[in-house]
């Protein structure tokens, strides 16, 4: 199940952190996580004191893996958004571009509906990054490749 890890640049990043704390701002959340399936946090917006990320962050790709297993058991590819709802506190989790994991939480200061509305357009944004950055690896190793074809007869070749 564990794919690559995604090679981001400072473009990417800068992205990927605007599309998270507008998603906060307009969700009127708590704060929001993008977390790899792997367990490795991403990035971060809004009030994030008194979380320990890195810890939701395995435990969130923990809860993706579980729930995976279970779609399976009923014939479903994945459940792509998992809500979890708490006497306070709310998570709304989606995965997006079958690649990374955003989590939302949100308190009486929200709805679902709003953060449901809000997370979708973030989806969109983030796959649209998402998919860059995999486009940017493989042609980056597809370059890496190339040069791992060039052999040290063929530079000496080159020079004589």
């Amino acid at each position: 199940m564990s794919q690559a890890s995604l090679v981001m640049f400072e473009e990417e990043s800068n992205e990927i952190s605007e599309i998270i704390e507008r998603l906060v701002k307009e969700a009127n959340a708590k704060s929001s996580y993008l977390v790899d399936k792997d367990g490795q946090l991403i990035a971060q917006s809004g009030d994030t004191t008194g979380i320990d990320a890195t810890s939701l962050a395995s435990l969130t790709a923990g809860n993706i893996a579980a729930t995976g297993g279970l779609a399976k058991l009923i014939g479903e590819k994945e459940f792509s958004i998992l809500f979890h709802e708490g006497e306070k506190d709310n998570i709304h989790i989606s995965i997006v571009a079958q690649r990374v994991i955003l989590v939302v939480i949100f308190d009486e200061n929200s709805s679902l509906g709003l953060v449901r509305l809000r997370v979708r357009k973030a989806n969109d944004e983030l796959g649209n990054t998402i998919e860059k950055i995999v486009t940017r690896m493989e042609s980056s190793s597809a370059k890496e490749n190339l040069l791992e074809e060039i052999t040290d007869d063929d530079i000496e070749n080159l020079f004589n």
